[in-house]
């Protein structure tokens, strides 16, 4: 497994590099047999050290950890043991020698976008309504667009992944009823599930 160690305006000792990576290759090793790669960043924010894991494991599947600790060691240990303890709880999923079962099937690429709000609210209408409106400027403004995987999973594949990964969101072809969904974190800690295939009952 590729494991790039970096840090952002601070300097990493040979032997934190190697305690980190000695550390995820052993994740790697107990869950997955072997993970693509990993990114592990380190920062430092006035008297404490913060620790970012990105471990991309197998196609479509990204896991997350954040740590912080008055020492870059003890930030690394608390962003392993987010990834770990996330991995335990899928655990019992496991197959294929103890090792936790992924889709590996080639996901359908859509297309995100990145804008930039533009107009709050649409002109106002003018008294007379025969008398021409000014022109409505853009609502937002696209600034940037990238490819994006749109995997094929069950709900509860999805679950696991939106857990795993630490996100906010996790779009996905739902593979019971061909459709987009959408799962998204709720304020009140709780999972949202958008399907467009479900019909209220006239």
């Amino acid at each position: 497994m590729h494991i790039s160690v970096a840090g952002k305006q601070i300097d990493l000792s040979d032997a934190l590099k190697h305690r980190v990576s000695a550390h995820l290759d052993r994740i790697s090793e107990k869950y997955f047999g072997q993970a693509m790669e990993a990114r592990v960043t380190f920062s430092r924010a006035r008297s404490f050290f913060t620790c970012d894991i990105n471990l991309h494991a197998t196609r479509g599947l990204t896991l997350r950890g954040e740590g912080e600790a008055a020492d870059a060691h003890s930030a690394f240990d608390d962003a392993a043991e987010h990834i770990a303890r996330r991995l335990r709880r899928y655990h019992r999923k496991a197959t294929n020698h103890g090792h936790l079962k992924v889709r590996q099937q080639v996901p359908e690429i859509g297309r995100g976008y990145v804008l930039r709000p533009g107009m709050t609210e649409p002109p106002a209408a003018a008294e007379d309504e025969d008398a021409a409106l000014p022109p409505a400027g853009p609502y937002a403004t696209i600034i940037a667009e990238h490819p994006t995987e749109i995997p094929a999973l069950s709900v509860s594949e999805a679950v696991m992944r939106l857990d795993l990964a630490d996100s906010q969101i996790q779009l996905f072809r739902n593979t019971k009823t061909d459709t987009i969904n959408v799962l998204y974190r709720r304020p009140d800690g709780n999972i949202g599930w958008l399907d467009p295939s479900l019909r209220q009952a006239s």
